[in-house]
């Protein structure tokens, strides 16, 4: 019997299922349909959903709008859970609604995070050194003969 090869990523069909089910629930939150105080003052983007293999768990990575309130937005989300389920149930057509997992987005953060470090004055200094070694004419050694 031939092993199955080991995937390392999502498979295709968990990426267009994600995208679907991401699609889905930033309509539904853009929309208002769930009446939440917190839901309702907080524009709630949806960077990413990334599915389990079984596409019977979708977990939805969220931020809000200028990152404030992070915890009570996803609590609210948390919350709100079961009607989310059915919104993208109505929207997404699979056999099986998936359960929805809410997780704060973390790539804005990553983001900064590489923004500092290439702005670091050793990074800034490295990088200048070679910009001057570009202008001399690339990684050539200097030969020092005069020709």
């Amino acid at each position: 019997m031939a092993q199955k090869p080991t995937s390392t990523g999502p498979s295709q069909r968990q990426q267009r299922v994600a995208e679907l089910v991401r699609h889905a629930l930033a309509e539904v939150l853009q929309r208002g349909d769930i009446q939440d105080p917190v839901l309702g003052t907080h524009v709630v983007t949806v960077p990413e959903v990334r599915m389990s293999p079984d596409l019977k768990l979708a977990t939805a990575y969220v931020m809000p709008l200028g990152g404030m309130d992070e915890a009570p937005v996803i609590a609210a989300l948390e919350r709100h859970r079961k009607v989310l389920r059915q919104e993208v149930a109505r929207r997404v057509n699979l056999k099986f609604a998936p359960e929805l997992r809410f997780r704060r987005d973390e790539t804005f953060d990553e983001a900064a995070r590489i923004d500092r470090l290439l702005r670091d004055e050793r990074v800034q200094r490295d990088l200048g050194q070679d910009r001057d070694d570009d202008a001399r004419g690339g990684d050539e050694p200097e030969t020092g003969t005069g020709h």
